[in-house]
This record gives C-alpha cells, structure tokens and sequence, in this order.
C-alpha cells in the first residue's frame, strides 16, 4: 500500500525545514564550541549539536503532521542502524539529512543544506532541498514536477541543463569515496570533461544540478539521507541517473555508485568517458 505526497505536502515540509535552519543551524554557524563537534567515523564524518537538535525538531514536525509516519534521520541512523530496515516497506517514510556538508558548516564554510525525502511503499515520493544561507528551496513530489522556492514567494520550475557532448560538460565527481581501482580511472579521466569541482556538500552539488548549472555528478556512497531529495528532485527535473553498471538507483542500495546526466545518452557518454580505463 502507498500514500500519494503531493506538492503542497512537500511545501510543508520545505516550511519545516525553513523553521528548524532558522531556529538551530543558523544560530550556531561560526559560533561552535569544541565540545559541540563530535568525531563519528573518521575525522570528516562529524556531528554537531545543530546536526541533533535539528533532526529532532524535524522529526517531532514531520510527526505532528503524519503521525503514523516513520521517520529517519541520519543521526538516529548511527545510533540504531536498524531503523533503515523499515524503508522499504513502510506506507509512508520520511528521510532527514539534518545538516548536509557538515564539515563545511562546523569549519565556517557556507555551504551546506538540510534535506528531507518522502517515501511510500519504497518508493522516493517526495523531495526537498533547503540552502539556509540564501534561503532557497528545491522541491519535487512524484509526477508533478521540480520547483525552485526563491525564499521570497516565488517559484520556477526546475530544468536540468541541456545535453552537449562530455568533454564539453561541467560537474563533480566524488572521487575520494570511490574503491582504488575505479578511482583511480576516475581521476585520471576527470580532467577530460569542460570543468570540475568539489563542494563537500550533495545538498549543493543537487541545487546546482537540478537547475541547469551543471551537467553531471558522480557518487560511489548512495546513503538514503544524502541522496534520496536530490535523485527524485533530478529526475522531476528531467534528468537521467543510474549506477555505474547501468542499473536504476533503489531505496534499498548501499552500493554501485550513482552517475547523473542530462539524458541517458550523455549519461551512457560521461560513462565511457569517465569510467572507462584507456
């Protein structure tokens, strides 16, 4: 069984995300303590305060709303691993990625956005993208389009950009998460392509894809929170994605890599191009 999310229903929650930037991560940007940063993984996987207390108040919202909603944000995620089982199947699911790019936020850097997707019966339904600095938003609920939020009552539909061939296209791929091998054919080819660059933050990398800014990105992590908003968003746009071995992207993937094009030709020649050794 699944739950139809619809645009307005997406507005909603861009609305949620606007609240919980405003009231928890702006407030602390350039003012974390040393204690309000926590190492998870590795030294670039961090936490901070804002990064907690904003998936909180996102998921008590979120709640307030569809009470019978599950709801996963990536900080309970590393705390309970197990509460992904539930993605696949549930009615209704919401996915929250409370700070993206958090890196950038606790170093000073403004680049870095909240994230949120819906879901129903493991299907991406919904989509939304939050810049709080600019305060724009990205927004798609399935079969109705990708729209821009400019922060100030205005909306335009989201476009990606038009198709050229690869050495002409501009985009990011992620290579340091990428196995020896594939990186190394990756980084190899990169300078290839017309021009590439790296935010540290997917939230960013999306609005600029979703709007025609860029051509292409290429990932090898496919964690839900950081990519499932973007994807549909990209998709409503128009665009093209796959995993590297040509198969779509689900729910449930934790691996296979994500590759985003204009089209499936582009895709299938940023491909050759970028992934294929000499």
């Amino acid at each position: 069984m699944t739950q139809r999310i619809t645009l307005a229903d997406m507005h909603k929650v861009v609305a949620m995300m606007r609240e919980a930037a405003q009231r928890h991560v702006m407030p602390s940007f350039r003012c974390l303590d040393h204690a309000d940063i926590r190492s998870k993984s590795g030294p670039m996987d961090i936490v901070t305060v804002a990064d907690e207390a904003t998936e909180r108040d996102l998921t008590t919202a979120l709640q307030a709303v569809w009470p019978k909603a599950l709801v996963v944000g990536e900080e309970a995620v590393a705390a309970g691993p197990d509460l992904l089982d539930g993605l696949a199947t549930a009615e209704l699911a919401f996915v929250i990625d409370p700070i993206d790019g958090t890196a950038n936020y606790a170093a000073g850097v403004p680049l870095f956005g909240v994230m949120v997707s819906a879901l129903s019966g493991g299907e991406v339904v919904g989509g939304a993208i939050v810049d709080p600095i600019c305060n724009i938003a990205a927004v798609a609920a399935r079969g109705q389009g990708a729209w821009l939020d400019d922060g100030r009552g205005g909306e335009r539909r989201l476009q990606v950009a038009l198709a050229v061939p690869a050495r002409e296209m501009a985009g990011n791929a992620s290579w340091r998460y990428l196995p020896a091998p594939v990186r190394d054919v990756v980084t190899h080819n990169l300078p290839k392509v017309a021009g590439s660059w790296d935010f540290r933050c997917a939230a960013h990398e999306y609005l600029m894809l979703v709007d025609g800014r860029c051509h292409f990105l290429l990932f090898n992590r496919t964690l839900p929170w950081d990519h499932l908003a973007g994807w549909l968003i990209h998709q409503e746009a128009g665009g093209y994605s796959a995993h590297f071995d040509g198969s779509p992207y689900r729910v449930t993937d934790r691996s296979g890599g994500l590759l985003y094009a204009p089209d499936r030709a582009s895709w299938q020649a940023l491909h050759d191009l970028l992934l294929t050794a000499e």
